[in-house]
């Protein structure tokens, strides 16, 4: 069974820094892409950013391009996302997710497993 379970949320006051965690268990996590998908109040889902399976190859929204970094370690079955200069539109729940074809990275419609989402709330 594919779980997904996100972690590090919290509150933050704007140009803070938060990384947010994925534990992933259930599957052979080193064959997949990841991402991380957001959903701010009242909005819609927004894709943020995709990892390849070696964690060499980085795709990032240009709403985070520059201020987040998103990371892997295989051997832990985790997934990561460093956010610096948090903006208060970074205000999200933010999901991690599991990305089964690499042809459509940033197409959050076609990512198959989701976690419940972590909250992070950028405020003074």
């Amino acid at each position: 069974q594919v779980q997904l379970v996100e972690s590090g949320g919290g509150l933050v006051q704007p140009g803070g820094s938060l990384r947010v965690s994925c534990a992933a268990s259930g599957f052979t996590f080193r064959n997949y892409w990841m991402s991380w998908v957001r959903r701010a109040p009242g909005k819609g889902l927004e894709w943020v950013s995709s990892i390849d399976t070696d964690g060499r190859i980085k795709y990032y929204s240009r709403a985070v391009q520059g201020r987040f970094t998103i990371s892997r370690d295989n051997a832990k079955n985790s997934l990561f996302l460093q956010m610096n200069n948090l903006k208060p539109d970074d205000t999200a729940l933010y999901f991690c997710a599991r990305v089964p074809s690499r042809d459509y990275y940033n197409d959050y419609t076609t990512f198959d497993h989701w976690g419940h989402g972590t909250q992070v709330t950028v405020s003074s």
